[in-house]
């Protein structure tokens, strides 16, 4: 019997992959490019469904409505003010770092904008700077249309070949 994808004769026990819905039957050193056909692959605890028990009728809470819904969105520029609100106190990276408990690196890079910074970090800096970092928005403002129609997934996802 040949392996489906190198043509060599195959030594021991064919394997059953797939590749792209496509299913082969393989060598052992092609077996790594596809999904083995008929193997239980196991499912990480971080993305298996969690079960919920059902609430009781009387403590149920009204659901919100997709359109009502309201988020709270980074402003623009937020690197900027950060240094602003810096640069009036009078206050260097280092002291602001040493304000929040951070590393003063991760300062230089948020005000960079660089990064993004996390939920805690943005709320730390937010009350020693005395600034607010946030807006809310709703789902409702938001439409589509200002984006560009030619863009398509080819322009924003990165290839990564083996």
């Amino acid at each position: 019997m040949q392996c489906e994808i190198c043509g060599a004769e195959i030594k021991g026990g064919p394997f059953k992959i797939n590749i792209d819905g496509s299913e082969l039957t393989v060598c052992g050193k092609c077996s790594q490019h596809g999904n083995a056909i008929g193997k239980r692959t196991p499912v990480s605890r971080k993305v298996s469904p969690v079960s919920r028990k059902p609430a009781s009728a009387g403590s149920r809470r009204p659901q919100k409505k997709a359109r009502e819904m309201v988020v709270d969105e980074l402003v623009d520029e937020y690197g900027q003010m950060i240094k602003e609100a810096r640069e009036k106190k009078k206050w260097t990276h280092d002291k602001l770092a040493s304000m929040i408990k951070e590393k003063s690196t991760l300062v230089k890079k948020i005000e960079r904008e660089e990064i993004v910074p996390e939920d805690d970090v943005r709320q730390k800096i937010e009350k020693v700077l005395d600034i607010k970092l946030t807006e809310r928005i709703s789902d409702d403002e938001w439409s589509g249309e200002h984006l560009n129609r030619g863009t398509t997934l080819g322009d924003i996802v990165t290839i990564k070949r083996k």
